[in-house]
């Protein structure tokens, strides 16, 4: 296991580019899931690489799912029966007063154990399908995997609240006790970094090595962008056609093939025919509410743990961007740029760039991103 103590170098980080309480029940994937489940798997783990001759047999793949396994019809917004690569249990919790439950999936190292626990924390337009390569490849490195789902998004509960990264810290721990974990290491994609800082400078003794993958919050976008009202951003959920929908998802994959990334259009396209997508809509105006009104600039330089921070360098996205002006959305630094300035002010950080990647490295560009993900980890 390797010490907190001797990781990364607080004067010189190193840069590289290139190239509980109650019982838990459990939901498996429906029998009838299995193939689209499979389906799903080969596609989302075609290396970035080999893109060029898997178009083809990607596109064939999408068609045969389209046609076969997902029939037009509603989806619920607890995600019910879209596929997962394993069992999801639910840990039930109150929310202002309100009976919840977090979903979350639990595996175990399929090699020899090293002892430790990992959590991987999605990100904002993200369903946890998408770790499926992360969770194979640290599994085989020894690591206990836990996947948790946000209360408020994918599978877990949608309540009408005020969130705050500091209540999605805190179940998130909730979890980690419930299981006997102490100390953890935490993997956080986009908002899920945004929450893997938060959740550092909660519990600063329970985090072993923090690893930051595209996080959106490496600034402030209170500087930047005009605050919205909940109303607003909720009528902006119900706007979304499957085309507008289909072109906010493909900004995040600039080399993706598009086939690969089409899961995240079906099923946010299948929940809008749901009886609560009301409900479903509030949850991500309100989320979005989170991201712009809790800041976590602040709190880098005085994270203490390790902390391997990656980003894509064709990644121009940033939450609620589209409500800026040209001139404000002009002066926000890409992720790339920020984290460049950032990684300086982290006393243990080094940063890994991916070029010509964009939001999600682990899916555009895995044999990359999982060789530095397992460098840092040892």
């Amino acid at each position: 296991m390797p010490s907190v103590a001797n990781k990364g170098s607080a004067t010189h980080p190193r840069v590289e580019a290139d190239g509980p309480a109650l019982t838990l029940q459990h939901e498996f994937t429906n029998t009838c899931d299995k193939r689209l489940a499979v389906s799903r798997r080969n596609a989302l783990s075609l290396p970035a690489k080999v893109a060029s001759t898997a178009v083809l047999a990607s596109v064939a793949v999408a068609k045969v799912v389209q046609a076969d396994s997902l029939p037009d019809g509603p989806l619920g917004i607890g995600l019910e029966g879209w596929p997962y690569p394993g069992p999801v249990e639910f840990l039930p919790m109150l929310a202002e007063g309100q009976p919840v439950r977090m979903a979350y999936m639990d595996f175990a190292p399929t090699a020899a154990t090293n002892g430790r626990a990992i959590f991987l924390l999605h990100g904002k337009n993200f369903d946890s399908s998408y770790w499926e390569g992360p969770i194979g490849w640290l599994r085989a490195a020894g690591f206990r995997v836990i996947v948790p789902d946000q209360v408020g998004f994918n599978k877990s509960a949608k309540p009408d609240i005020g969130y705050s990264f500091e209540f999605l810290a805190t179940n998130t721990m909730a979890i980690a006790d419930k299981l006997g974990l102490g100390q953890i290491t935490v993997l956080g994609h986009s908002t899920g970094g945004m929450l893997a800082v938060r959740m550092t400078a909660m519990f600063p003794n329970r985090i072993q090595q923090l690893i930051l993958e595209d996080p959106i919050g490496l600034v402030d976008y209170r500087l930047y962008i005009q605050p919205q009202s909940t109303e607003k951003l909720v009528q902006a959920e119900r706007n979304y056609t499957i085309e507008t929908y289909r072109a906010f998802i493909a900004h995040f994959f600039p080399i993706l093939p598009p086939a690969q990334y089409e899961p995240f259009v079906t099923w946010r396209m299948r929940v809008t025919q749901s009886s609560e997508f009301e409900r479903f809509a509030r949850a991500s105006a309100l989320t979005y509410q989170m991201i712009y009104r809790g800041p976590v600039v602040s709190l880098y330089s005085k994270i203490q743990p390790p902390v391997l921070l990656m980003a894509g360098e064709a990644d121009h996205s940033a939450p609620l961007a589209n409500y800026a002006t040209p001139a404000a959305r002009a002066a926000m630094p890409p992720i790339s740029e920020a984290a460049r300035i950032m990684v300086g002010t982290i006393p243990h950080g080094q940063l890994k760039l991916f070029p010509r990647v964009g939001h999600v490295p682990h899916l555009e560009a895995p044999e990359n991103f999982k060789s530095t993900l397992l460098t840092f980890l040892t």
